[in-house]
């Protein structure tokens, strides 16, 4: 669990320990309370109050609160590419639901997170940052704690996250690259697809070429997100007549190629939530679309 700790300057001298940790640490409100509810401050090693005063040299320290899912734990595989004291990025598998909900209770990443906590002996509490859908693969951010939660969405919502997809649409794309500028709303609130519509969300989705396949009709794209919504992708290309390849809710469905759509989020770059360094990841392309590929060269 990460720490947090800081030196007292002299510029901080006569500071109070509360002011301490607003000025340098960016908690949020909620946690703040969390962390005096549990006494979980020290000043030079020492449980300490909010309001004691520091003085030149003096050492400020905060451990987050430990907290934990209950979640049933399922042993389904887990496929970490990036893992600290604070994060756990993982390639998720096509074919995972995310987070348990009425539809799918169980057999979920949430469910395989606590199995592997049982395994290795570390317990957080699961907070997925970021979402995919069920037959989309690739990177899944997992927060071990509610403030690299809160640090990540921040960006994410600053636009400083780059997301990088890859994907095999239909059709032959004949730009090397371009940009859907259309914003996405839900037309029928008891229908899960969404659609482009003038009074939706600001949406854009920039993609690039990296292979055609004329012979198939197939296009290999990247793509780079700049708003997250629900099924950008998916929505941006059919709305540009070149749906994902086999997406059964905006294309046609080609189990004979793959069963799923030909989705994967292929790498993340952030700035560390705690550390505040540049992270890059990425997640090698899975074999169902490897064959995929392979089938049309």
């Amino acid at each position: 669990m990460a720490d947090f700790v800081h030196h007292v300057t002299p510029e901080d001298e006569g500071m109070e320990v509360r002011e301490i940790m607003r000025e340098y640490f960016t908690f949020s409100s909620r946690l703040r309370n969390k962390i005096k509810r549990n006494k979980l401050t020290t000043l030079n090693g020492k449980t300490t109050e909010g309001w004691h005063k520091v003085h030149a040299g003096d050492v400020v320290a905060v451990v987050l609160p430990e907290e934990r899912s209950d979640f049933e734990a399922e042993d389904i595989p887990l496929f970490p590419v990036y893992e600290d004291e604070d994060l756990l990025l993982i390639n998720k598998q096509p074919g995972l639901v995310v987070h348990p909900t009425k539809g799918n209770p169980s057999g979920t990443c949430a469910n395989a997170l606590m199995h592997r906590m049982n395994e290795t002996g570390e317990h957080f509490k699961v907070r997925f940052v970021n979402r995919l859908d069920r037959d989309t693969s690739g990177i899944l951010i997992v927060a071990k704690n509610s403030f690299s939660q809160n640090e990540i969405t921040k960006q994410m919502r600053d636009n400083q996250v780059t997301k990088r997809y890859v994907a095999i649409v239909e059709g032959i794309i004949p730009e090397n690259e371009g940009t859907v500028d259309a914003p996405i709303g839900r037309p029928d609130p008891d229908d899960v697809r969404r659609g482009v519509m003038a009074d939706g969300h600001p949406s854009i989705t920039h993609y690039k070429v990296i292979q055609r396949f004329p012979d198939s009709g197939f296009t290999f794209i990247e793509l780079v997100l700049e708003t997250g919504r629900t099924h950008q992708i998916r929505v941006h290309m059919s709305h540009i007549g070149h749906p994902l390849l086999s997406d059964h809710l905006y294309g046609t469905e080609r189990p004979e190629i793959i069963g799923r759509q030909a989705l994967h989020s292929s790498s993340l770059t952030f700035i560390h939530p705690v550390r505040r360094i540049p992270v890059h990841v990425e997640a090698p392309l899975p074999e169902d679309m490897k064959n995929a590929l392979a089938s049309f060269r």
